[in-house]
């Protein structure tokens, strides 16, 4: 069962800049897609993720991916999509460690306490979904994505995410 982060874990962005969890949640909650790019199950969701991350765009949560490697590693695996979404780096894993996720993907919902608000791990659109549905709430958006969609991928359980 995943718990809380630690505010103080530092993530580093594509440019470079590192700032802790707390930091980067000082104004807005946050909806991340936590990736493993050494796998290919990570690599099915992504089109999936980004859908639902533009359907967020207007409301108050930052979302985007955070990928256990190095700036490189993030850019060549999410090619295009590191253009459009926010990228954090989480190349030690501790992140993920400090949240004892189990297996990746995974759909996080964090709040600017740095508390979990809702976890999935693997890809299951019912799963996911109840995540959604506590975004919704928490930021009073009451316009729901449709999930899972044509193209979306079949339930999976992922990969372990401690390797």
């Amino acid at each position: 069962m995943a718990t809380d982060p630690s505010p103080d874990i530092e993530l580093i962005d594509l440019s470079g800049y590192s700032a802790p969890l707390g930091v980067r949640l000082s104004m807005f909650n946050m909806l991340s897609v936590v990736i493993d790019p050494y796998t290919h199950q990570s690599g099915w969701i992504i089109p999936t993720a980004a859908r639902l991350f533009w359907h967020y765009q207007e409301a108050d949560i930052r979302c985007g991916f955070i990928v256990a490697s190095d700036a490189d590693g993030a850019r060549s695996y999410l090619d295009s999509y590191v253009d459009a979404h926010q990228v954090l780096l989480d190349p030690d894993r501790e992140l993920i460690s400090s949240m004892e996720l189990q297996s990746l993907p995974a759909l996080v919902h964090i709040r600017q306490d740095a508390s979990l608000a809702a976890c999935a791990e693997g890809w299951d659109a019912a799963d996911w979904r109840v995540v959604l549905d506590g975004v919704e709430e928490a930021m009073d958006w009451r316009s729901k994505p449709a999930l899972p969609i044509t193209g979306d991928p079949g339930s999976f359980a992922g990969t372990p995410a401690l390797g």
